[in-house]
């Protein structure tokens, strides 16, 4: 059965209906991306596999997404967005059990791999299927529930996990993808519509896809390298390869009518602004999620349980903030209002970092209501812009870069706090908060700059 959607959005009953399944479909895969952290220790021990080893876990699922979310985002606008949305929810349900059932690490990174392959569908489309579902004058809603699902799905992960490991085995963490995915995969053939119109003349570039894939795979493997102190020889070989391939990669793109990274949308100024935009302040995020754990049990003494309420204001403000900002959005410029929310996250993290030497649940609460607060004023408009400003044809383009910028942005961060923790020690924590809140007073400046150019 296709949908074919209104001149201008979906009906009330049938809207609802599929952002619940694209909410639901959103949070599996975002969450899985940190899901299985907690769980590492307990998985390396029942199969038999070092710390280290098991990081793969991990690994594995990240870069099977950012290796091909560009691709899959292309085939969307060939094929179809909702078809390849219910292909990688299929996928992601089937490859869930396939986790839960792995008794190996070799079997379990596989399928690991195989799960990022059906998230990475999921997240290749699923802000072009919004732009299709939203009236254009409501966009900004649908657009802040998206990243409403993004921000909490990223911050909780850690309690989540912790919450299911508290009842259930690890395997749990993957077996709950099935009831959830069958119920999102039941909606998404009921409800989703079709794409109004389709680029049926564009073909898939194959030596393109592969390139991508091996672009991405040497960013995201160079900076982990880097940042982990493996052998210089080794991160530099892989940079060397990178710039190879990522020359013959940018060029052929240049002459293509239709690439599959699309650097034509790049040359329209408020959408490159605003993907840099999008960069730094996941950096800035990923900076802070990854180092406030250690900034809290280890420097300010606060046991596991205190830690996990600690950080719970954050995505607390963001669920706030979120939807008031999609509301906003529709009276007020993206780039004053990013601006404003980036500023606020900003000072939240440098006033985290400038915490008294003894601070009270309270100092630590109300820092933290404040980064959220802000992230959460500022991805909503950030996210309708560079969805907005592409063609409508090119959404699923549009869409996949909007994914790629989060992950890219993440996996710096990520290996900048491993840099910071090996430059300096325990200070490492507090060098990475005043590194967040850099980036976010740059993600800032950069944001207030689109205010020059014409609002999408």
């Amino acid at each position: 059965m296709t949908l074919s959607p209104p001149q201008d959005g979906l009906p009330t009953r049938q809207r609802y209906m599929a952002i619940v399944t694209i909410a639901l479909g959103l949070t599996m895969a975002v969450l899985d991306g940190a899901i299985a952290n907690v769980a590492l220790p307990t998985i390396s021990r029942e199969l038999n596999a070092s710390p280290a080893q098991s990081i793969w876990i991990v690994n594995a699922y990240q870069i099977a997404i950012i290796v091909s979310l560009l691709s899959l985002s292309f085939l969307g606008d060939m094929l179809g967005y909702r078809r390849v949305y219910q292909a990688g929810l299929a996928l992601f349900i089937a490859t869930s059990l396939f986790c839960a059932f792995s008794t190996t690490l070799t079997m379990l990174t596989f399928a690991r791999v195989l799960q990022g392959l059906g998230g990475a569908a999921l997240m290749s489309v699923n802000t072009a299927l919004i732009r299709i579902i939203y009236p254009q004058r409501y966009l900004g809603r649908g657009m802040a529930i998206n990243s409403l699902v993004v921000a909490v799905s990223t911050a909780a992960g850690p309690t989540v996990a912790a919450a299911i490991l508290s009842v259930a085995s690890w395997k749990w963490l993957f077996l709950i993808n099935v009831p959830l995915g069958a119920i999102s995969l039941w909606l998404a053939l009921r409800t989703l519509p079709d794409n109004p119109q389709k680029a049926t003349s564009q073909k898939f570039d194959v030596p393109s896809a592969i390139m991508n894939a091996l672009f991405f795979g040497l960013i995201i493997s160079a900076l982990s390298g880097f940042a982990q102190g493996q052998n210089h020889l080794l991160v530099l070989s892989e940079v060397v390869a990178l710039l190879v391939i990522g020359w013959f990669f940018i060029r052929r793109q240049l002459n293509m009518a239709v690439p599959l990274l699309p650097v034509d949308l790049l040359r329209i100024p408020i959408f490159s602004l605003s993907m840099g935009t999008s960069v730094c302040s996941f950096c800035a995020q990923m900076l802070a999620m990854v180092s406030l754990p250690f900034f809290l049990q280890n420097v300010l003494q606060r046991n596991e349980v205190a830690t996990g309420l600690l950080l719970t204001p954050w995505p607390l403000a963001t669920m706030v903030f979120a939807p008031i900002a999609g509301r906003l959005i529709e009276r007020v410029h993206a780039g004053l209002l990013g601006g404003i929310g980036l500023a606020m996250f900003a000072l939240g993290l440098f006033l985290l970092a400038w915490l008294p030497v003894n601070p009270d649940d309270g100092d630590i609460i109300w820092r933290m209501m404040l980064c959220g607060a802000g992230f959460g004023l500022f991805q909503s408009p950030n996210n309708h812009t560079i969805v907005t400003s592409a063609p409508r044809n090119r959404s699923g383009g549009a869409s996949g870069m909007l994914g790629t910028a989060r992950l890219l942005g993440q996996s710096m961060g990520a290996a900048l706090v491993a840099l910071m923790f090996n430059l300096f020690d325990e200070r490492g924590t507090h060098v990475s908060l005043l590194l967040a809140g850099s980036f976010a007073a740059v993600a800032a400046l950069v944001s207030v700059s689109r205010m020059t150019q014409t609002r999408a």
